[in-house]
């Protein structure tokens, strides 16, 4: 497993990846910057932790993975 091949440009699981971080991301920003009901929080807080899961999963794949394109 090498962290150098996360980075395949060309794979669309790595535009998944970043896809899923950039939306963790905004889904975290939004839990701390407003307030929610709390079944609207928890639901927002358990769709970012299996994003979190998803893009682990996908990372872990990407790394054992050779480059190149699929």
């Amino acid at each position: 497993m090498k962290f150098s091949r996360l980075f395949q440009p060309k794979n669309p699981q790595f535009w998944l990846l970043v896809a899923l971080n950039l939306l963790s991301a905004a889904i975290s920003w939004l839990l701390q910057s407003r307030e929610f009901p709390p079944a609207i929080m928890l639901a927002l807080a358990t769709f970012a932790l299996a994003n979190f899961w998803l893009g682990l999963r996908i990372a872990l794949w990407l790394m054992k993975e050779p480059p190149g394109p699929k």
